[in-house]
C-alpha cells in the first residue's frame, strides 16, 4: 500500500506559504509564478489556513467584487481538511472526492510537513497500477 509519506519522498515537502496579511494580488502572483493552485497560510510559524484559486473565485469574482487588493486572511479557508504521512493514497483520493477538495496539507504531530494535490495522488495511483500490470505481465509471460 502506498502512503502520503511515499508521495512526499518523491515530490519533496517543499511548501509555498503566505501570511494572512498579504494582499490577494501578491498571493495570486506567487501562485502563478510557481504554477500552483494553493498556498498554505502561515502566521507566527503556525499553519492557520489555505488560500486557493477557488477561494479567490468564490470571494471576489462571484461576489461581484473586482479588486484583488483584499487580504488573504479575509478569503482563505480556515477549516482545512488535512492528512498525516500515514494516510493511504486511496484514503486521500476518497477524501478529496467526497469533500470536493484539490489540496490536502500534511500534518504530523500538529506540524506541517507538506501538501499533496489531487494531481500528486492521481499520478501515484497510476504509477502503482502500472507497476502491478508490469509485474503481472512478467509473471504471465515467464519473464521472472
Amino acid at each position: 500500500m502506498t502512503y502520503v509519506r511515499h508521495v512526499l519522498q518523491t515530490k519533496g515537502n517543499l511548501t509555498l506559504s503566505i501570511a494572512p496579511s498579504v494582499s490577494v494580488q501578491e498571493a495570486l502572483e506567487k501562485m502563478t509564478d510557481n504554477n500552483v493552485g494553493s498556498l498554505l497560510v502561515i502566521q507566527d510559524g503556525k499553519f492557520v489556513g489555505l488560500f486557493t484559486e477557488r477561494d479567490f473565485v468564490r470571494h471576489v469574482a462571484l461576489k461581484g467584487k473586482s479588486s484583488v487588493d483584499g487580504l488573504v486572511g479575509d478569503m482563505m479557508a480556515r477549516e482545512v481538511l488535512y492528512v498525516s504521512p500515514d494516510t493511504s493514497i486511496e484514503q486521500c483520493m476518497a477524501l478529496m472526492t467526497e469533500k470536493r477538495t484539490r489540496h490536502l496539507p500534511v500534518l504530523e504531530k500538529n506540524e506541517l510537513v507538506g501538501i499533496v494535490s489531487i494531481g500528486d495522488v492521481v499520478k501515484k495511483l497510476i504509477a502503482d497500477k502500472d507497476f502491478v500490470i508490469e509485474q503481472l505481465e512478467k509473471y504471465i509471460t515467464g519473464g521472472y
